[in-house]
C-alpha cells in the first residue's frame, strides 16, 4: 500500500486536466443545448403521459410544462461555466447531480454512453480541474496550482481500460464474430447520402466486426505506450468520426477523443494549448493527510466498476435473452431487439376482461420498448394496476408476447399466465415470468 500510495500521490504537470476540462465543459453544454434543440427533451420526457424510469426511481418525473427545458438550459449553463473554470466545482458537481437526475428517470433512451456521462460528471467534480486556466485562479490566485496529484490522471484512465476492454470482450460472442449483427445494424444506414452502399458490402462488415474488438480492446495499452502512441491516436481519430458519422451517437465520439489528451505528455499539451513555455511541479515531500482514505475510495469505486458488468454471470439466465445484467455493463451496440405483446387486464371481482390498447398510454419508441424488454413490460404492468386503483379497480394485468434478438426467431418472452401486476422485481437474481429462450443458440 505504501509503494502505492506513493505512485498516485506523486505531484505531476496538471495540463492535461485542465485542458481536458474546457473540452468537456464544451461537449456538456453541447449535450444540454443540443438535446433541446434537436427535440430529445420533447420526444423523451414531455410528450409521454408516462416515463419508464429505473425500477426503484419511481419519485424522480419530469417536471410538468416547460420545466425540463430550463432543467436542460441549467445544465448547459453549468457546462459553459465548467468550460470557463468559473465555480467550478458548484457547477460541475451541479451538472453531475442533473445529469443523474435525467439518467435515472427515463430509460427509454438508456444509452451506456450517458452511463459513462454520469460517472465522469462525478470524477471531475472532485477532481481540481480549475487549479489554473480558469476564471476561479484568475478571481483567486492564491489558489492557481499548476499541478495535481498522479491519481487525478490515472483514474480516468483505469475508468477508460474498464469500459473499452468489456465492450471488446462482450463482442466475443456468435452473431458479432459471424458478422450477421454488424451486416444488421448497418443495413439500417442503406439510404445514407454517399456511404449507404458502401456500408453494405460484405468486406465492410467484416473489418467493422474485427476492428471494433481490436480498437476496445488495445486502444489503452497502445495510446499509453508512446512508440504506438500517435497511432492509436490516428486510430481513434477515424474510429470515433466513423461512429459519429455512421451511428450519429452525440457527443461521445468527442468525448473519447478528448479522453486522449490524457495521453500524451503534459508538456505537448502545454505547448499545443496553453502556450506556456515554463511551469514548475513542486518536489513531493510528505503524503497528504488524506491518502489513506483516497486511495481506499478509489480502489472501492474500481472494484465496484468492474464487478458490475459481469454481475449477469451470475444470474442464471441469457443476458441478451433476458436483459437481465445488460445495462451499467458496457455491452455496447451488441444486440437489436423486437417483438410484439398484448395487455389483458382482469377485474379480480367481476372477472371482467378488458384489451389494452397501448396506444392510449404509450408513445412508439415506448410500444417497442416494452414489446421486448421484460422490464418495461412489467414496469407498464405496475403502471396500469395503479391506474385501475384510483378507479376503485383490483386488478390483474397477463401479456402474450414474443420477441426475437437480432436476425433469430420469434419466441415466447414472457408468462402468459403470471398477473405481471402482483409479482415483484428481481434486480440480482432471475425473474421465473421470463420464459428461456428455446434454444441455446441466441441468433
Amino acid at each position: 500500500m505504501e509503494h502505492l500510495n506513493k505512485f498516485l500521490f506523486r505531484k505531476v504537470d496538471n495540463a492535461q486536466l485542465l485542458v481536458f476540462r474546457v473540452f468537456y465543459g464544451i461537449l456538456v453544454a453541447a449535450e444540454s443545448f443540443g438535446a433541446i434543440a434537436t427535440g430529445w427533451v420533447r420526444r423523451t420526457l414531455i410528450e409521454p403521459k408516462f416515463t419508464f424510469n429505473f425500477i426503484g426511481f419511481e419519485f424522480l418525473q419530469p417536471l410538468p410544462g416547460n420545466g425540463m427545458y430550463i432543467y436542460f438550459a441549467l445544465m448547459g449553463i453549468f457546462g459553459i461555466l465548467i468550460m470557463l473554470g468559473y465555480r467550478y466545482r458548484f457547477a460541475a458537481l451541479g451538472f453531475a447531480i442533473l445529469w443523474t437526475g435525467v439518467y435515472l428517470m427515463q430509460k427509454t433512451s438508456y444509452n451506456n454512453h450517458y452511463y459513462l456521462l454520469m460517472l465522469l460528471a462525478y470524477i471531475m467534480a472532485f477532481l481540481p480541474a480549475a487549479a489554473s486556466f480558469s476564471l476561479d485562479s484568475r478571481i483567486k490566485p492564491t489558489t492557481k496550482k499548476e499541478w495535481m496529484y498522479n491519481w487525478c490522471r490515472w483514474l480516468i484512465i483505469a475508468q477508460l481500460f474498464i469500459v473499452y476492454t468489456y465492450a471488446a470482450i462482450a463482442k466475443l460472442y456468435a452473431d458479432w464474430l459471424d458478422f450477421s449483427f454488424v451486416e444488421l445494424l448497418l443495413k439500417g444506414k442503406k439510404d445514407y447520402a454517399l456511404i449507404g452502399a458502401f456500408l453494405q458490402q460484405a468486406w465492410v462488415h467484416k473489418s467493422v466486426a474485427f476492428f471494433g474488438i481490436f480498437f476496445d480492446l488495445l486502444i489503452v495499452p497502445a495510446l499509453l505506450w508512446k512508440r504506438t502512441r500517435k497511432f492509436a491516436f490516428l486510430a481513434a481519430i477515424f474510429f470515433h468520426l466513423f461512429n459519429s458519422i455512421v451511428f450519429r451517437i452525440g457527443i461521445f465520439p468527442y468525448l473519447s477523443l478528448a479522453f486522449c489528451l490524457f495521453f500524451f505528455e503534459s508538456k505537448t499539451i502545454r505547448n499545443l494549448f496553453l502556450r506556456e513555455k515554463k511551469w514548475s511541479v513542486p518536489i513531493t515531500g510528505t503524503l497528504p493527510g488524506h491518502a489513506k482514505w483516497t486511495t481506499v475510495v478509489i480502489l472501492v469505486y474500481l472494484i465496484v466498476q468492474i464487478a458490475l458488468p459481469i454481475r449477469h454471470h451470475f444470474i442464471d439466465s441469457d443476458v441478451l435473452w433476458t436483459e437481465e445484467g445488460h445495462r451499467l455493463s458496457w455491452r455496447m451496440m451488441l444486440r437489436s431487439r423486437a417483438g410484439t405483446i398484448r395487455f389483458r387486464v382482469v377485474n379480480k371481482k367481476t372477472k371482467a376482461i378488458t384489451r389494452v390498447n397501448m396506444n392510449d398510454y404509450l408513445t412508439k419508441k415506448q410500444r417497442r420498448k416494452v414489446a421486448c424488454y421484460p422490464d418495461f413490460a412489467w414496469q407498464f404492468a405496475q403502471h396500469l394496476k395503479k391506474e385501475y386503483a384510483q378507479k376503485g379497480e383490483d386488478i390483474a394485468v397477463y401479456v402474450t408476447s414474443k420477441a426475437k434478438v437480432n436476425q433469430g426467431e420469434y419466441a415466447p418472452l414472457i408468462d402468459p399466465k403470471v398477473d405481471l401486476a402482483s409479482v415483484k422485481w428481481h434486480h440480482i437474481k432471475p425473474n421465473p415470468w421470463v420464459l428461456p429462450y428455446p434454444s441455446k443458440t441466441q441468433k
